[in-house]
C-alpha cells in the first residue's frame, strides 16, 4: 500500500522541468492575449468568440510548454526530440478548426475572418508558452489594428 501511495505522491507532485511562476505567467498570458482577440469578435457577435480564442491560445500554450518540459527532461541517447513538430501540430489542428468556421452561403463567404483570428490566436498562445513575449504582444495589437482598424477603412473605401 506504502508504493501505491508513494506512486500517487509523485504522479500528482507537479515535477516539471519548467518552474512554476513561468509555467503560470505563460498560460495566464497566452489566455489574457487571446482573449483580447476573442473579446473583439465577441463584441460583432461572431461564431468564434472570447472562450473560443481563449481556449485555442490556452491548449497553444500548453502544448509549447509540454514540448518544452520535454525538452528539458534527460531520456539519454536513444531519444531524439523535435520541437518543431508541435508548432505543426498546433498549426493542423486550429486550421482543422478554423476551416469548420468557414460557410459559403448564397454567393457569400462568411468567417473567415474569425477563421484566420483563431488560427493567430494559436499562434500568439505559441508564442506565449515558450515565452516570446514580444511575438505574443506585438500580434495581439496587430490583430487589433488589421480588424478594427482596417475593417473601417475597408468600409469608407467600398
Amino acid at each position: 500500500m506504502d508504493d501505491y501511495l508513494t506512486l500517487l505522491s509523485n504522479e500528482f507532485s507537479g515535477h516539471s522541468t519548467l518552474p512554476w511562476p513561468i509555467v503560470s505567467v505563460r498560460i495566464l498570458g497566452a489566455l489574457v492575449l487571446s482573449a483580447v482577440i476573442g473579446l473583439e469578435r465577441e463584441r460583432n457577435d461572431h461564431a468564434a468568440g472570447l472562450r473560443t480564442h481563449m481556449l485555442v491560445g490556452l491548449a497553444a500554450s500548453c502544448y509549447c510548454l509540454l514540448a518544452l518540459d520535454l525538452v528539458g527532461r534527460d531520456f539519454g541517447d536513444d531519444v531524439r526530440l523535435d520541437p518543431i513538430r508541435m508548432i505543426e501540430a498546433v498549426t493542423g489542428g486550429v486550421a482543422f478548426l478554423a476551416a469548420g468556421l468557414i460557410v459559403f452561403t448564397r454567393g457569400e463567404v462568411k468567417g473567415l475572418t474569425t477563421g484566420a483570428s483563431l488560427w493567430l490566436a494559436a499562434a500568439i498562445g505559441t508564442a506565449a508558452g515558450l515565452g516570446v513575449w514580444s511575438i505574443a504582444a506585438l500580434a495581439t495589437l496587430l490583430s487589433l489594428f488589421v480588424v478594427k482598424v482596417l475593417k473601417s477603412f475597408e468600409s469608407r473605401v467600398k
